[in-house]
């Protein structure tokens, strides 16, 4: 199976940057160690001024790895907030839009879309 792409959104506390300032560190390395024991790793890591502290792409196996991550994270007390979405390839974004299209133009979808515009 192949692996997914997620963009991970993340705020940092207070107390989770007082540490960050005492002793500096590379969190990249750190979320490496953790994703490789679930067979991830990260592709991009960027501490951003803005909305969000982080914004980091992963590589993980499933869905289910994304959301261990995402538990395990909030769980340790270091994020105010974590928002893990999946990110589709440029081949699969079409694939859905072939299906979204085929869709469209099925008796059902007519069916439905006449449903609720009455």
């Amino acid at each position: 199976a192949g692996m997914t792409q997620y963009l991970i959104e993340a705020k940092y506390t207070d107390a989770a940057w007082a540490a960050m300032a005492a002793t500096p560190q590379d969190r990249s390395k750190l979320l490496g160690a953790v994703l490789g024991r679930l067979g991830g790793r990260v592709d991009h890591f960027r501490f951003s001024i803005g909305d969000v502290d982080a914004v980091v792409v992963v590589e993980l196996p499933d869905n289910v790895s994304a959301a261990a991550v995402q538990i395990a994270g909030l769980a340790g007390g270091g994020f105010k907030s974590l928002k893990t979405t999946p990110l589709l390839s440029t081949e699969a974004a079409m694939q859905a839009m072939k299906k979204a299209g085929e869709l469209r133009s099925s008796a059902q979808y007519g069916k439905a879309h006449d449903a609720l515009s009455r």
